[in-house]
């Protein structure tokens, strides 16, 4: 029998009144594309609260793939498997990894109920604080092992490999390990790069990272502090932003700023632009504001806190900056509201149709500020000469369940060696493996 104690019950009332009522008025796909729909904001009392419960998939059960595609379990038994990187040799990294302790963030009764929110939804256990390595040693799309590759980090995220060195994304700091094709495990403390901006409130925790494509530049994604600057913009330094970092030196500079939430980074195939996936702003309603995916220009300004999608002005931040949201550039592709686009890979391989050539593979962990629910879902954006070039597909689908349980919650994607697609399901706590339908591969438990 569940006991309830009087922190649910509060936390159920709260949950209740959150939004009053407040749901979308628009279907997700209006909120996505070059040219997205962005109607008024719906001021609430409360945010609206629509969370799918953490339930884990059932045994045999799986996500539902799109036509000519298949889908099955790469590795299972993981502890909130977050993001990955293939390497060189086939083997890939998985960070287990989990958001580390923040004192001063959500203080109060919002901050009380929002811990509640973010736990149900499966994001309240304590960090493994882990790197592991997957190996699939004879090319059945199963690892047959698994191997604690780096311990004792602190809340780990990105990865990117450079010569003979492998660069970790700490939640605090970018730290660099000696690596030799066919490592198993790391047990050098490595050595710290750059500190990147963190502290007691240290809202959006997750920092990811990407090398140039000559290594001579490191590319680290920083969400913000807050959801729209309500703690200050002091707070703020070098956040919502992408930053580059000499990793000869240390010495790093603001890329790109006024990206609420940038997470993924990839190199577009045609053009050779840097691209990122953002999530953007809540509390306005469910229809606001899409996530985007956008080529990242040096120097650029996308707009947070000050406005969204361009020049639409946020009246939440106070003081008002007429002069940075003339600034803002208008990012390029929406990916819906509240979706939570968390993963982004370009995909370069060959196994998988045609189709899916240079285009990008979306891994949207799904909606809490959204009334029906949004995301829940790997989604594909094809592109034609360095550009999006049409609508959004679905990839990976059945993540909820009919009662709006989460069996799993799809966050880093990537392609491995053979060209399928890698996917981290952190609720899960698998990865799955996507592959063309005529090469068929059983749902391992």
């Amino acid at each position: 029998m569940r006991i309830v104690t009087p922190s649910i019950l509060l936390a159920g009332l709260l949950l209740a009144l959150a939004g009053c009522g407040e749901k979308a008025t628009l279907p997700v796909k209006a909120g996505m594309g070059a040219d997205p729909t962005l109607p008024p904001p719906h001021h609430t009392l409360l945010p609206t609260m629509n969370i799918a419960p953490a339930k884990g998939w059932p045994a045999g059960a799986a996500p539902i793939a799109a036509a000519r595609l298949t889908v099955s379990a790469y590795a299972n038994r993981l502890d909130h498997p977050r993001w990955l990187y293939v390497l060189p040799n086939g083997d890939v990294l998985v960070a287990e990894t989990n958001a580390p302790p923040k004192p001063e963030d959500g203080k109060g009764i919002k901050g009380w109920v929002m811990k509640k929110v973010m736990a149900c939804a499966g994001a309240g256990t304590p960090s493994a604080n882990r790197i592991t390595l997957l190996c699939d040693a004879d090319g059945d799309g199963i690892a047959e092992t698994k191997t604690a590759f780096l311990e004792g980090l602190h809340s780990p995220f990105g990865m990117a490999l450079v010569g003979e060195f492998l660069y970790v994304a700490n939640f605090d700091a970018v730290v660099r390990f000696a690596y030799k094709a066919g490592d198993t495990r790391i047990i050098d403390p490595g050595k710290k790069i750059a500190d990147l901006p963190a502290g007691p409130i240290n809202h959006h925790w997750t920092k990811n990272i990407i090398a140039s494509r000559d290594g001579k530049r490191l590319y680290v994604t920083v969400g913000s502090n807050s959801n729209v600057a309500e703690n200050g913009m002091e707070v703020e330094e070098n956040r919502a932003a992408i930053l580059e970092i000499d990793p000869a030196t240390g010495n790093s500079r603001v890329f790109a700023s006024g990206l609420r939430n940038p997470n993924s980074m990839g190199w577009q195939p045609q053009s050779g632009v840097l691209w990122t996936a953002v999530n953007e702003r809540d509390e306005i309603g469910s229809d606001l504001v899409p996530d985007y995916m956008t080529s990242v220009k040096d120097g650029a300004f996308y707009g947070w806190p000050y406005s969204y999608f361009g020049q639409h002005v946020d009246e939440r931040v106070k003081p008002p900056r007429p002069d940075m949201v003339a600034k803002a550039i208008r990012p390029d592709y929406a990916l819906g509201p509240h979706a939570a686009s968390l993963g982004l890979t370009f995909y370069d391989g060959k196994l998988l149709p045609s189709h899916y050539a240079n285009g990008a593979f979306i891994g949207q962990h799904g909606s809490w500020n959204r009334r029906p629910p949004s995301g829940y879902k790997v989604i594909f954006v094809p592109f034609a000469n360095g550009q999006p070039a049409g609508d959004a597909e679905d990839v990976l689908t059945g993540f909820l369940n009919a009662d709006g349980d989460a069996y799993g919650r799809p966050v880093g994607v990537a392609v491995d060696k053979a060209g399928a697609l890698l996917v981290a399901d952190d609720v899960g706590n698998i990865v799955w493996r996507v592959t063309p339908e005529t090469k068929q591969a059983s749902v391992q438990r």
